[in-house]
């Protein structure tokens, strides 16, 4: 029996062998062409099929729009239209009045490099909760030299043209053609993780609006770590802060003419690397160009070889930050005023050249609560709002000479001084003068003694 099942198996077996080793050739030739057509339609879909579904997750990928990732390619048209449907996806409410909700929509550039024409120049305001992120734009070498790679500078009815816009993880080399990334009239802006190179105008460009926040991320105009034999050349601003209420933390600034520009109030710089070019070849680190109203905070950060200009600085403070190489703080007279000043706990290192730590251009004849003190100084010339000394001697007269230390001329505000004599009698003592820097100390009688004094020229101290 089992010999009859086994045979009649093996029988079958032959047969359904037979059949399929000799099915018609034009039959096999249909079923791959058949499979060639399903693969070409299926890439066509692909290529020409909307990004997402209304129902998936709001993502734009800018090779499904034919960016070219290689850079070989002008991708200036691809990049744009995906940025524009994202900006045109669906709103699911709003944010600030007369702001859309896009809901996290991203615009993803898929790691590649895209050589960019003309300025992506945001074609739709009034939207916020977009980010764009994950590649490099390059400049082509057409691209106007007035232009921006990244540019959400276009007006809205609204109040804010944009809002919770975030630029991450990304390159922009601007050939040196034009700018980085301008933002205007924008409110809680990101960039975050960028590297901003080869511009010759601004490297990032905050107008208007407020609350842009730009950390962790790395500028310069030119691609180097130090010592360019290039540096006098430099130019161009790093960063521009023409509003108000922005940070800028934890911030490389390899080079430019000027590392921060700031024109506008209520901005924080913090842990902030400037060497951008040397005060030595007329760079700047940092630039408060706010003369009457500065308020604006410098902690934490490192001025290498570069410093600070703050013009008729009011409502400033500068702490905990490191100058090195002989830079220093320019206080600069416009109107001559100088109020609420704060220039303390910081560490200057130079090279033994009597470089002051803090120096005035123009005379400031309004000065009140200014206060430079308590800054740890090695190789440079110490200078100071509140100074101190000691002079011992035999009296009527004991003078302590504070010019060399104070730093606005013929100005102190006030007086502290403790008066030590060994003499059986105690005489009367008094502040005699206070004018060119020197406290003149008198007693009526004549006595060997030592007298200790401390001067204050903004108003703060004593």
């Amino acid at each position: 029996m089992r010999a009859s099942i086994t045979a009649i198996i093996l029988l079958f077996a032959a047969a359904v062998h037979v059949y399929a080793s000799n099915r018609p050739v034009e039959f096999s030739r249909k079923r791959n062409h058949l499979h060639r057509m399903q693969g070409i339609l299926e890439r066509r879909s692909l290529q020409q099929e909307a990004p997402r579904s209304p129902s998936g997750p709001a993502v734009y990928h800018v090779t499904a729009y034919g960016a070219d990732p290689t850079g070989q390619n002008d991708s200036t048209d691809a990049v744009l239209k995906a940025i524009s449907d994202a900006l045109n996806c669906p709103g699911r409410g709003v944010l600030f009045e007369g702001i859309v909700n896009l809901g996290g929509a991203r615009v993803d550039l898929d790691g590649g490099n895209y050589l960019i024409s003309r300025p992506l120049l945001f074609p739709v305001s009034g939207r916020g909760n977009l980010a764009i992120h994950g590649g490099s734009l390059t400049a082509s070498n057409n691209f106007p030299n007035d232009g921006y790679l990244l540019d959400l500078s276009s007006s809205s009815n609204s109040t804010y043209n944009y809002e919770f816009i975030t630029l991450r993880d990304l390159l922009l080399d601007s050939n040196y053609r034009g700018g980085g990334i301008r933002i205007t009239n924008s409110l809680r802006t990101t960039i975050d993780n960028c590297y901003v190179t080869r511009f010759n105008t601004t490297g990032i460009l905050a107008q208007g609006g407020h609350e842009t926040y730009i950390r962790t991320s790395y500028l310069g105009q030119h691609v180097t770590a130090g010592g360019d034999s290039g540096e006098r050349s430099f130019s161009g601003t790093a960063i521009a802060l023409a509003g108000n209420d922005n940070t800028v933390s934890d911030v490389v600034i390899f080079s430019a003419q000027t590392g921060i520009l700031v024109t506008g109030q209520a901005n924080l710089i913090s842990g902030v690397h400037c060497y951008n070019k040397a005060a030595g070849f007329g760079g700047v680190g940092i630039h408060l160009r706010l003369p009457g109203l500065t308020q604006t905070r410098i902690v934490d950060s490192y001025m290498d070889y570069t410093g600070i200009v703050a013009e008729d600085p009011v409502q400033l403070t500068v702490a905990n930050t490191f100058f090195l190489g002989d830079a220093f703080i320019l206080f600069k007279s416009v109107k001559g005023v100088m109020s609420g000043v704060n220039v303390v706990d910081n560490m200057f290192a130079g090279g033994d050249r009597g470089i002051e730590i803090v120096q005035l251009e123009g005379n400031f004849g309004e000065v009140d609560q200014v206060e430079v003190d308590r800054n740890a100084v090695r190789g440079m010339a110490v200078k100071t709002t509140v100074a101190r000394a000691s002079v011992e001697g035999e009296g009527p007269s004991w003078t302590a000479d504070l010019g060399a230390a104070l730093i606005f001329p013929n100005l102190i505000k006030q007086v502290q001084y403790t008066f030590i004599s060994d003499a059986a009698s105690f005489p009367r003592h008094f502040v005699r003068n206070v004018s060119d820097n020197k406290v003149v100390i008198q007693s009526d009688v004549a006595v060997q003694a030592r007298v200790y004094v401390t001067a204050d020229q903004g108003g703060t101290y004593l």
